[in-house]
C-alpha cells in the first residue's frame, strides 16, 4: 500500500515462484543484484559488455540500435488486429490501447496490479487501504487528464456513475459488490462493499482492471449517448504518459506528452518519445517482424520461440528456461452435467485420469506450460500462497490411462463390441470437444483429449466452429465438452476461478445464457462455501475457505485443467533497447498492463 511505485522482487521471492513454474526444477539463471546497470553504456558495443547489460536477449545478444527517430520509439504488437476506427473504451471492440485492462499508455487505473507478487501498486491513487467493509482510496496529488484539466477521485466515483445510466457497460457488475462510491473531497475515495456479499477482492480487482474517465468529457457522452457502447470517438482524452497522434489502416501510433503527471512517480518519462502498432494481417508477419528485430516487444504466440534465440537474434522472454513465460490463466475443459453420461462424477473423473496433460503442454503449448495439478489454483505466483500442492497430487489425478478405465469398469461401466464402454443404456458418446476455429494451441489440445478419450473406450471427435458459435453454444449450454476460459490472475482469484467453474447462483437453465459455471454443475454446498471464502477476514481463514473449495472441485470435477497459460506476457527484441524486465532484471512484472507499466521507464536506448 506504499505511494512508492514498483517494490524489486527478491531473488528468493521470485524463485519460490519461479521455480514452480517450471515443475519445481531450480534451473534458473542467476538474478542481477542491481537494475542500475553501473559500468555499461547505452550502447552494446562499446565499454560495457553484455554481460554486463540487463535485459537482452536470452543468448546474451544485443543490436546495434537504430538511428534517428526510430531510435526513440517502440514497436508494439499483438493488441490491433484491424484498422483502428473507434477509441471509446466501451465500444465492442475498442482500439489499442482504448481496451479495457490493457497497457495504460492513455488511459489508467486508479491502482495496478502485480501478476507476479500480487501486490496492488499506485497509480492515479497513490495508496489503500481496507478497514472492515470499507475501502478507501487515497488520490496523487497532480494528476492531470490530457487536455490539462485535474484529475480527481470524483473522477473515479463519476466512472461508477455511469454503470447506473447505462448497466450494459462492462463493469456494472461493480455495483453487486458495493452499496456505494463516494468521493468527500478531490483527494479521497471511499467504497462501501456489500455487506452480505463482503467481496473486498472483487472490489480491488475491479479498481486495478477498470479505467478512469474524465466527468467532463462523459458526462456530455452519456446525455448524447444512453448506451455508451455507440460512442464514437477518434480524440480520447486519458491521463496516461501518451495521447494519440494518429491511426490509420496500417498503424496507430501514440506520441508522448511531456506534461505528464506521472513523472514524479517514475522519476522521469517513458524512455521512448512515440510508440507504432503495425496492424498485421496474422501472427506469423508480426512473429517475423519481431525476430527481424522491427518490433521490440510483443504479445504474441510464437512456436519454439527458443530458435530465435539459438538463431542468434537477440530475443528474450521473463523466464530463461521453459515454460519462458509466468503462468496466470488455466484454459479449462468444461464438461456438461446436463448430458447423459457427462453427468456421473465416475466418467468425469474417468476422463481425468485419461488426458496426456505432457503431450499438451509440449504439443500444444510449445513446452510453455508447467505440470498441472488437479486444483483450481494457480500453484504460481500471486496464487501460489493457497494452495495445497500435496494434497492436489496425492487427492487427483494424472495421465494414467488403465487406471481411467478401472474407474469405468468400477462405476459399472461395460465396453460394447465397438469398444465404447456403456452402462444402463448409455453409451459414452458421441461427444464433441469444441473451442474456436484458429485457436490453434487449444484446438490442439483438444485433439489430443479426443485420442486419449477412445483409446479408454470413450468416444469423442473435436468440432471447431467459429468463435460466435463457439461461445453460443458454451454459454447456452448446447455443447458436449469444450475448452473455454476462466478468470486469469488477479486480486480476486483464486476465488473467482471458483465462481467462474462452479457457482450456482442463478444459474440458468439450458437454451439460456450462462457466464459461468458453463456445465451447469449443481451443487447444494457450493454457494454457501463461496460466500465464506469471499468474506473470509484474513489470510489464514481465507487460506482454509479456499482449499475446503480446492477439495469439494477435486469430489466433484466439473471441468478439467489442461494447461498453464500465460494470462499477460511479452517476448522483447534487444535491437533498439536494453534493460528490459526478466527474472534477471526483476523490477517489474511481465505485463503491459497494470505494474507493467513501469518497464517503459526503465529500458534503455542501444544506440544513443
Amino acid at each position: 500500500m506504499s505511494d512508492k511505485i514498483l517494490p524489486r522482487t527478491t531473488r528468493r521471492g521470485f524463485l519460490t515462484i519461479a521455480g514452480l513454474a517450471v515443475g519445481g526444477t531450480a534451473a534458473l539463471s542467476a538474478c542481477g543484484s542491481s537494475n542500475t546497470n553501473s559500468g555499461t553504456t547505452s550502447s552494446g558495443s562499446s565499454s560495457g559488455s553484455t554481460a554486463t547489460m540487463m535485459g537482452i536477449g536470452n543468448n546474451g545478444q544485443v543490436g546495434k540500435g537504430r538511428s534517428g527517430a526510430l531510435a526513440d520509439t517502440m514497436f508494439i504488437a499483438g493488441f490491433q488486429w484491424a484498422p483502428a476506427t473507434n477509441f471509446n473504451v466501451f465500444s465492442p471492440s475498442p482500439a489499442w490501447p482504448a481496451q479495457l485492462n490493457v497497457a495504460q499508455y492513455m488511459y489508467e487505473t486508479a491502482m495496478r496490479f502485480n501478476i507476479v507478487t500480487g501486490e496492488l501498486l499506485p497509480g492515479l491513487a497513490k495508496s489503500y487501504k481496507v478497514v472492515g467493509q470499507t475501502v478507501t482510496l487515497t488520490w496523487q496529488d497532480n494528476a492531470q487528464w490530457s487536455d490539462g484539466q485535474a484529475c480527481t477521485a470524483a473522477d473515479f466515483a463519476y466512472t461508477y456513475q455511469l454503470a447506473k445510466m447505462d448497466s450494459s457497460i462492462s463493469f456494472a457488475s461493480m455495483w453487486n459488490e458495493v452499496d456505494s462510491i463516494d468521493a468527500p473531497d478531490a483527494k479521497t475515495v471511499v467504497i462501501k462493499v456489500n455487506p452480505t456479499r463482503k467481496n473486498t477482492a472483487v472490489v480491488l480487482q475491479n479498481i486495478a482492471q477498470n479505467y478512469v474517465l474524465p466527468q467532463h468529457i462523459w458526462s456530455g457522452v452519456i446525455k448524447s449517448n444512453p448506451k455508451l457502447a455507440n460512442y464514437q470517438t477518434m480524440q480520447p482524452i486519458g491521463s496516461g504518459p501518451y495521447t494519440l497522434d494518429k491511426a490509420d489502416q496500417t498503424q496507430v501510433v501514440l506520441k508522448l506528452n511531456p506534461s505528464y503527471w506521472g513523472k514524479d512517480l517514475y522519476g522521469g518519462l517513458p524512455t521512448m518519445n512515440q510508440i507504432i502498432h503495425p496492424i498485421f494481417k496474422s501472427n506469423e508477419d508480426g512473429n517475423l517482424q519481431f525476430q527481424n528485430g522491427q518490433l521490440d516487444v510483443m504479445q504474441q504466440f510464437v512456436p519454439q520461440i527458443w530458435k530465435m534465440w539459438e538463431g542468434g537474434k537477440p530475443v528474450g522472454t521473463y523466464l530463461k528456461q521453459k515454460p519462458y513465460y509466468v503462468p496466470g490463466s488455466i484454459p479449462m475443459f468444461f464438461m456438461n452435467t446436463t448430458k447423459p453420461g457427462l453427468s456421473d462424477p465416475a466418467v468425469r473423473k474417468a476422463m481425468a485420469w485419461a488426458i496426456d496433460y505432457a503431450s499438451i503442454s509440449e504439443t500444444a503449448m510449445s513446452g510453455y506450460s508447467g505440470q498441472v495439478l488437479a486444483s483450481l489454483i494457480l500453484p504460481t505466483g500471486a496464487e501460489s500462497k493457497w494452495i495445497d500442492q500435496a494434497k492436489a497430487e496425492a487427492d487427483g489425478w494424472k495421465y494414467d490411462p488403465a487406471k481411467a478405465e478401472q474407474i469405468l469398469k468400477d462405476a459399472g461401466y461395460t465396453k460394447g463390441s465397438d469398444g465404447i464402454y456403456a452402462k444402463g443404456g448409455v453409451r459414452l458418446g458421441q461427444w464433441k470437444l469444441i473451442t474456436p476455429t484458429g485457436w490453434t494451441d487449444w484446438n490442439a489440445a483438444l485433439t489430443i483429449c479426443a485420442k486419449n478419450f477412445k483409446s479408454i473406450g470413450i468416444d469423442a471427435v473435436t468440432y471447431f466452429p467459429q468463435v460466435a458459435d463457439c461461445t453460443n453454444q458454451i454459454q447456452t449450454g448446447t455443447f458436449d465438452c469444450a475448452c473455454w476460459y476462466v478468470a486469469g490472475t488477479s486480486p480476486a482469484t483464486p476465488w473467482q476461478r471458483f465462481s467462474d467453474v462452479m457457482t450456482n447462483v442463478n444459474l440458468p437453465a439450458v437454451g439460456t445464457a450462462a457466464f459461468s459455471n458453463f456445465g451447469r454443475w449443481k451443487n447444494g454446498q457450493i454457494d454457501g462455501m463461496l460466500q465464506t471464502a469471499a468474506a473470509a477476514p484474513d489470510d489464514a481463514s481465507k487460506k482454509t475457505a479456499l482449499q475446503a473449495l480446492d477439495d469439494l472441485y477435486r469430489a466433484h470435477i466439473p471441468a478439467l485443467p489442461l494447461m498453464y497459460r500465460p494470462d499477460e506476457f511479452y517476448e522483447y527484441n534487444a535491437t533498439n533497447f536494453y534493460n528490459w524486465a526478466d527474472e534477471k532484471n526483476n523490477y517489474a512484472p511481465p505485463m503491459f498492463r497494470g505494474a507493467g507499466n513501469t518497464w517503459i521507464y526503465k529500458i534503455k536506448k542501444i544506440g544513443a
